[in-house]
């Protein structure tokens, strides 16, 4: 902590910044300095995960790290300082004007930057640096923790010397002889409690918001896709699609937002402080992705006006960003109607809940054989049950049953894409 006999134009306090989307907090997974290390302008000095995403925070002044204000872990405030520089002694003609702090790939004005004379401090910093924990990225650090997994005993293999979730779950399969002892006469704990922070906290708020303010009706139909999945099987060996992911998810996605562009008023939200209904003019894709911080719901923008292979790209970058944990902040907003992918767990169908700010959501069941009556007669065809929840204050129930049946109709014949797209 500073003394009265410090100079306060020499200490500089870095606050916890805005990414910009509204958020109040932000957890802070990982330091990446500790007290006394120097740092240098536009250096990355911690990870912090917000209710969106991971970022990288940058310290925007030079000098000598005087104190870790919070241990990893903490959640703090937007606008708390979080660090202190020890800038250095500096006379008023040294000084040089305060940049405000950014984001690593949200840049800054630009603008004529003094020199700076850089020193290390005569005296040592008095505060001590928190605990640190082993390098890991923020989602394997929540590997960890869902798995019960003590960090601090795990062997890393990373290229960095960081824990890779590999050896998360090597760990966890096999347990140290530290974790293994346990007192015997102490019996094992009822129940353990998770605290919820980050993405998981802001999905649960919202869940809530959306299921208690939004009246949510579910609609469901059955369909033979068989044409579909013999499709997806040419798709995979036409050059155009080469190197592209080609699932039953992409043709979905396809015939989605068909539906939608044929009934272009279930791609709006509501706004209750106005009571109007807001009609979207660009159709913004979401794709709920789970992931090791749990769910997340990237959007790709004009999703209707790719083709089919830009389409599958952005599809296939959109859930490899979101598993690894690097997700841009501004991928997360703008998405005007939902597709969720539920059949990959092995389920037939459910009954999606909004995501805020929009009016339909499409859950896409598995895929799998059943008897179906075909031509006259009972044999097996590729079935799939397709859920489509939207909100009935704006949209009603024809508006809902059109934009499902034609979304089941061009999976049933997906011919009809090339006459109704």
């Amino acid at each position: 902590m500073l003394t009265m006999t410090d100079n306060p134009q020499r200490y500089r306090e870095f606050p916890m910044p805005d990414v910009g989307e509204g958020l109040q907090d932000a957890e802070i997974t990982r330091w990446l300095v500790a007290t006394g290390d120097r740092v240098t302008d536009g250096q990355v000095v911690c990870e912090v995960e917000t209710a969106k995403a991971a970022v990288e925070l940058p310290i925007p002044y030079d000098g000598v790290v005087h104190e870790l204000r919070f241990p990893e872990g903490t959640t703090v405030d937007v606008g708390t300082p979080i660090i202190t520089v020890d800038t250095g002694p500096r006379t008023s003609a040294e000084e040089t004007p305060r940049r405000t702090p950014v984001l690593v790939g949200y840049g800054a004005a630009p603008g004529p930057t003094a020199r700076r004379i850089r020193r290390r401090p005569s005296t040592p910093a008095t505060a001590t640096a928190p605990p640190q924990l082993p390098l890991a990225k923020p989602p394997v650090r929540k590997l960890a923790r869902d798995l019960g997994v003590d960090l601090a005993v795990v062997v890393p293999t990373g290229p960095r010397g960081d824990v890779t979730r590999d050896d998360v779950r090597a760990a966890a399969q096999h347990p140290s002889p530290t974790e293994q002892l346990s007192l015997p006469d102490q019996p094992a704990p009822d129940e353990t409690r998770v605290p919820v922070t980050g993405v998981r906290r802001a999905t649960a708020r919202a869940m809530v918001a959306s299921a208690f303010t939004a009246p949510h009706v579910t609609e469901f139909v059955t369909v033979d896709v068989t044409r579909t999945m013999k499709l997806v099987r040419r798709l995979k060996g036409h050059p155009d699609m080469a190197g592209l992911r080609v699932g039953p998810l992409l043709l979905a996605a396809r015939a989605f937002l068909v539906a939608v562009r044929r009934n272009p008023e279930v791609n709006a939200s509501w706004d209750e402080e106005r009571q109007e209904i807001v009609l979207k003019h660009r159709v913004n894709l979401g794709v709920a992705a789970t992931t090791p911080r749990g769910l997340l719901v990237p959007a790709i923008e004009d999703a209707d006006r790719l083709t089919l292979p830009e389409l599958s790209a952005a599809l296939g970058e959109l859930t490899t960003a979101a598993r690894e944990g690097r997700t841009p902040p501004a991928a997360l907003r703008g998405s005007t109607v939902t597709l969720t992918n539920i059949g990959v767990f092995g389920v037939d169908t459910g009954t999606p809940i909004l995501n805020p700010g929009e009016s339909a959501i499409l859950a896409l069941g598995t895929i799998g054989p059943r008897p179906w009556v075909h031509r006259g007669k009972v044999v097996p065809r590729q079935v799939t049950t397709l859920a489509l929840s939207f909100d009935h204050r704006l949209v009603d129930g024809d508006l809902g049953s059109r934009v499902l049946a034609d979304t089941a109709a061009l999976l049933h014949d997906p011919r009809l894409l090339l006459t109704r797209a």
